[in-house]
């Protein structure tokens, strides 16, 4: 069994830490805010509320020993260098961290992190590859942030035959229509007058409240 210690419990590392748990790794959950930690304790091996810059207290808990350890504290440069150093003292081999630039990348590769992920990138890489593919599984949903999202979804059965000038869809739900796909045709030129099939399928873009809302119309 795998072992990881994923650090920074947003909405990225929250996901992160119960989806290599279900898949069965054993995960210790990190974080200074009790309420995320809280959310997600009985989903994980165990959850903790500590500060990942004291590097005893991370050997005490046992990081040390794990296989591998993600570092999901984009936002704050100052805190992710430093438990990244703090890892990388304490031996992890396998240290994969999420930054918020080339130049927060370029730190953090210096300091041991092996891999280096920047979510914008990442999504820009991804989507590119969507609008071009027939194969829609490689984008039902991508996160951007921890507020917003890109996700796909049926053209709900209210919408189908109308324009998109007619469901005023931003004003009314928030979200921005970035693409519509049409079997194996990805359509970008979106306009007031674009027409909606029931066949087709929405790429929308917006908070995640707002496009779970849309999923459920």
């Amino acid at each position: 069994m795998k072992s990881f210690a994923v650090i920074g419990l947003g909405r990225f590392g929250s996901r992160l830490a119960v989806n290599l748990y279900n898949n069965g790794a054993d995960v210790i959950a990190i974080d200074v805010d009790g309420s995320c930690v809280d959310k997600i304790g009985d989903s994980v091996t165990q959850a903790v509320v500590a500060d990942a810059c004291d590097i005893a207290l991370l050997k005490r808990l046992g990081v040390d020993s794990c296989d591998y350890a993600v570092v999901a504290i984009g936002s704050n440069l100052g805190v992710s260098t430093l438990v990244t150093m703090n890892l990388s003292e304490l031996g992890i081999e396998n240290i994969i961290c999420k930054a918020s630039n080339s130049t927060h990348k370029t730190i953090l590769e210096k300091l041991g992190a092996k891999q280096v992920y920047i979510p914008e990138h990442e999504f820009a890489d991804r989507l590119a590859l969507s609008l071009i593919s027939s194969d829609r599984t490689i984008m039902d949903f991508i996160e951007l942030s921890d507020k917003y999202a890109i996700d796909e979804t049926q053209v709900p059965k209210p919408w189908a035959g109308k324009k998109v000038g007619d469901i005023n869809i931003r004003a009314r739900h928030g979200v921005n229509i970035i693409g519509i796909r049409r079997g194996d045709d990805i359509d970008v030129e979106i306009t007031p007058d674009t027409l909606l099939d029931e066949n087709a399928v929405l790429i929308l873009l917006g908070t995640y409240d707002a496009l779970k809302k849309i999923s459920k119309i």
